[in-house]
């Protein structure tokens, strides 16, 4: 098969080639995978024009210079010269360029459209997008609940187009922890872990606050906290005690990428408070290094964790206390071993890359 994976959306602080295989890493090394058995095609808008192979993949960069473009007659004939059998368009967002799409293309050739954690439209445009569903073949979601919602909304036409796919996974793996911790000088037992921004949707507030009365309980527990933006930070240093070295919790603060593996493979636990996410690319990093995941019980979290996590209904602080202290009570090599398990089997590149050709033939 040709299988082109399209982007309308537009990346101006993007100029190379190598700065985009790096920024789509999350997303790519399913496409890789895929390249072993069919031709795989990226057409991305960036601030680069060119043509370049990676990893079996061939990529055409366009750049037209603009975030959105409602008519892109161009783009559209590009894709149809490549002669596709399936077209993947990335995000929910574009309903009139997908409708131009199925035009340009013909009714032969597949069109699949998949989620990236975008809200679903209101008024005019709610109506446009139910419109450009009716002219694709599948919809992909990491949680089928979360597409469900959408075809009661009636921003989508059918539930028989929702396929369950995630959309990111990890490069990460596990590594000696007595290495990683003298790495990292993380100490303390059990050591949780969370990464993410400090926003509302993400709610440190509410695992700050439940962690340090977790703390009375379990003296030798610790939470280090890396983040990328610290839009809470003053509401966080309020609720930590004054004195140096006193507090169990660790705002560590924003760290390179690749560094990551080794505070995940520092961790016993990974906390996450989200309210609502697409995905769920900390928490795939994290699984992947065998953190034991104590996570928000929302959609996503639920599909990619299965049944290794321990879950706490969103923003309540005492459920996640509940959460904590079932936490040390758990076998935790086995829990580890189970969890190693679910994410080469369910959530690794070649799994995705699976499923999602399992996806194709049923269509």
């Amino acid at each position: 098969m040709r299988i082109v994976f399209l982007s309308y959306h537009y990346s101006p602080d993007i100029s190379s080639a190598e700065e985009w295989v790096e920024r789509i890493k999350f997303y790519l090394g399913w496409n890789e995978c895929l390249a072993k058995k069919h031709i795989v095609i990226r057409v991305d808008q960036i601030n680069y024009k060119g043509n370049f192979e990676h990893n079996g993949i061939q990529f055409y960069c366009v750049d037209d210079g603009k975030k959105k473009n409602y008519l892109p007659w161009k783009l559209n004939q590009f894709v149809k010269k490549l002669n596709p059998d399936i077209i993947l368009v990335s995000s929910f967002l574009y309903p009139l360029q997908v409708i131009q799409l199925r035009r340009r293309v013909g009714k032969k050739v597949k069109i699949i459209l998949q989620h990236h954690a975008e809200k679903q439209f209101k008024g005019l445009k709610k109506y446009i997008q139910y419109l450009a569903s009716r002219k694709v073949d599948a919809f992909l979601f990491t949680s089928y609940k979360t597409g469900i919602d959408w075809v009661n909304n009636k921003n989508l036409d059918s539930v028989s187009k929702i396929h369950e796919l995630l959309e990111v996974s990890s490069a990460f793996y596990p590594a000696n922890r007595i290495t990683a911790k003298e790495i990292t000088y993380v100490s303390g037992w059990p050591v949780f872990l969370w990464v993410g921004r400090l926003n509302q949707n993400k709610d440190p507030l509410t695992v700050v606050k439940a962690f340090l009365k977790f703390s009375l309980l379990q003296s030798n527990a610790t939470l280090h906290m890396i983040y990328q933006t610290d839009e809470l930070i003053k509401e966080i240093n309020d609720l930590l005690p004054r004195e140096p070295g006193i507090s169990p919790i660790k705002l560590v603060g924003k760290i390179p990428h690749d560094e990551l593996l080794y505070w995940f493979n520092s961790a016993d636990f990974y906390i996450s408070a989200s309210h609502y996410e697409g995905s769920g690319t900390a928490l795939c990093e994290a699984m992947s290094c065998g953190c034991i995941p104590v996570v928000s019980d929302i959609p996503s979290f639920r599909t990619i964790s299965g049944n290794t996590a321990l879950f706490f209904e969103p923003g309540n602080e005492n459920s996640l206390i509940s959460a904590l202290q079932e936490s040390v009570h758990l076998k935790i090599e086995e829990k580890r071993n189970s969890i190693l398990d679910r994410f080469k089997n369910d959530l690794s590149f070649e799994a995705i890359s699976s499923k999602f050709q399992e996806i194709l033939e049923s269509l």
